[in-house]
This record gives structure tokens, C-alpha cells and sequence, in this order.
């Protein structure tokens, strides 16, 4: 079986303006490597829009009228000083967060071994009631939640390397103790949360902040030591992967030194976990990522590793 890629052009329609750092051009950087003779054997599929259904397992309903309802007919409506809101951005949001859905079911019906989300807006900031931090819809833990009522898994775990926090998913995870969310992140850094005695209701938070200009020996030892042990006792039945790829030593809203080698690294040991405790059910969605270059290299090291895995 092969590594399904989903995206959408819709998701190249969320417009939030000019000088942005989360922009239309990183995920065409990301798809144009994509494209390359490599990646031939991906098998390709379009993101559905994620049915109110599934979105409303994490946002409430209201919220989601609501930021549906804020989608400018034209021009752009900003959330807060971070997140904008531009005519297209109600369907690209709708198709992100269905990609991860769609993905899921491609892999439990064992259409495909893995498979790697292309989208955008990213999700992981956005909490159950607030959009934030370029983040509409929590797109991984809409689809971790959808593998639970369709497909009736208990135990989902999502693993997340952006350089960021994921706020929004630890907020959804940290009171039900079948839900196991892991994060790497630079701290001191936005979202502010994230920090290590964060361990949720029944340990099934682990935060693993990493100093400022700490590169390859810092992530690499806090996964070994920590999280994969930790993961191993989880037991997961299925393994989400939030892949922001800002941690990059290129990456300028940041300050961690990760190469692409070390996706490739991690992706490769997420993988051998999951052959190990979950049947090989390997989901990732893009998150961040802003020099286009690097975001372009290191995303394709991590679809390498998921296509060999």
C-alpha cells in the first residue's frame, strides 16, 4: 500500500492578505515538491469539506455559525491581530479539517498505508471556542475524534513537532483520558502555554519545551527519552501527526535548529510505533511552516519517511 496526499485548491483560496506569513505560497511550495518524480507513487486524492457533524465533535455549534457567518463576502475580516478571514477562507477551513476526516477513513479501510494532509489554514491553535493563531477549525482533533464515531477507536494519540504550542489541542484532549496529545515546542514562545507540568486528567499530556536556538541533540534526546516511551505506554490505536515545520534552523518566526533530517528522524520512529502498537495507522496534516523553501524540504523528508514507512 502506498501514502495518500490530500489536498484542495480551495485551500489555496484562504486570502489573508499581503505580507502574511501564513500565505497561499506555502502550500504551494509544499505541493510543487510534491510533484517532483519522486512523489509519482503518491496516491492522490481531494479533501471533502468536513460535514458540521464532524466539526461540531470539537467546536460548538454556535462557534461554528458563527465563524462561518464572520466569512466576508469580499475584502477581509480579521479575528484578531493574528487570524484573518477573506471570501474563501469558509471552504478552505471546511476542506482542511475534512481532509484529516477523509484521511482517516482511507487509512482504517485500509485503502492506504499513511497518509500526509496538504492543507491550510492550520488547526492546532484553535480552541474549542476561539479561533486564533491563523487557526479556524482544530482539523487534527476533528479527525481524531471522527475515528472515534466512525470507526469506534478508543485510544487516539496526537504527536505534534511544530515550534508552536498546540493550544487548541491540548484543550480539547487534556480531560479525556483516552486522548494522549505530545508536544515539541520552542519556550518562551506564542501561544505561551505548553509548559512542562501541564499533564492533563490522567497524564495523557506531555509537553516537551525546548530552549530558544536548541537544534537536532535537544529534540532528538526529549523524543528518545520521553515521548516515545511514553507513547509506547499510551498504547495508541491510531497515531495522528500535527507537522508544523517552523522548528526549521531557516524558519523566521522562531528560533529552534531542526533539519530536514530530523523530520525524516522522527516521522521514520513515529512510524515504527505505530507498526508496533497501531496496526501502522499513521495520519499527519500540515501546520506551520514559513520559509517556503524549508517548509518545501523538510515536508517532503517527512513524506519520504511516511512513504518508505
Amino acid at each position: 500500500m502506498t501514502t495518500a496526499l490530500f489536498s484542495h485548491g480551495a485551500c489555496l483560496r484562504h486570502d489573508t492578505g499581503p505580507g502574511h506569513p501564513e500565505c497561499p505560497d506555502r502550500l504551494r511550495a509544499v505541493l510543487a515538491r510534491l510533484e517532483t518524480e519522486e512523489f509519482s507513487w503518491l496516491d492522490r486524492r481531494e479533501a471533502p469539506q468536513a460535514s458540521l457533524e464532524q466539526i461540531a465533535r470539537v467546536h460548538p455549534a454556535a462557534y461554528v455559525q458563527a465563524l462561518l457567518g464572520a466569512v466576508p463576502a469580499q475584502g477581509y475580516a480579521a479575528v484578531d491581530g493574528d487570524t484573518v478571514l477573506s471570501p474563501g477562507s469558509g471552504e478552505a477551513a471546511l476542506r482542511a479539517a475534512g481532509a484529516v476526516c477523509a484521511a482517516v477513513d482511507a487509512v482504517l479501510a485500509g485503502e492506504v498505508r499513511n497518509a500526509f494532509c496538504a492543507v491550510r489554514p492550520p488547526g492546532h491553535h484553535a480552541e474549542p471556542d476561539q479561533a486564533m493563531g491563523f487557526c479556524l477549525f482544530n482539523n487534527v482533533a476533528i479527525g481524531a475524534l471522527h475515528a472515534r464515531a466512525r470507526w469506534g477507536l478508543r485510544r487516539i494519540a496526537v504527536i505534534d513537532f511544530d515550534v508552536h504550542h498546540g493550544n487548541g489541542t491540548q484543550s480539547s484532549f487534556a480531560d479525556d483520558p483516552d486522548l494522549f496529545y505530545a508536544s515539541t515546542h520552542q519556550s518562551p514562545l506564542y501561544p505561551g502555554t505548553g509548559q512542562a507540568h501541564e499533564h492533563g486528567i490522567a497524564n495523557n499530556i506531555m509537553n516537551l519545551p525546548l530552549r530558544p536556538f536548541a537544534g537536532s541533540a535537544e529534540f532528538r534526546g526529549q523524543v528518545t527519552d520521553r515521548l516515545l516511551p511514553a507513547l509506547r505506554h499510551f498504547k495508541p490505536e491510531m497515531l495522528l501527526i500535527s507537522a508544523g515545520f517552523d522548528a526549521h534552523a531557516r524558519d523566521p518566526l522562531a528560533q529552534l535548529n531542526l533539519l530536514d533530517e530530523d523530520y525524516y528522524w522522527i516521522t521514520e520512529h513515529l512510524l515504527h510505533l505505530a507498526d508496533a502498537c497501531a496496526k501502522g495507522r499513521v495520519v499527519s496534516t500540515l501546520e506551520g511552516g514559513y520559509d517556503l523553501g524549508a517548509l518545501a524540504s523538510a515536508s517532503a523528508a517527512h513524506v519520504r519517511a511516511l512513504m518508505a514507512g
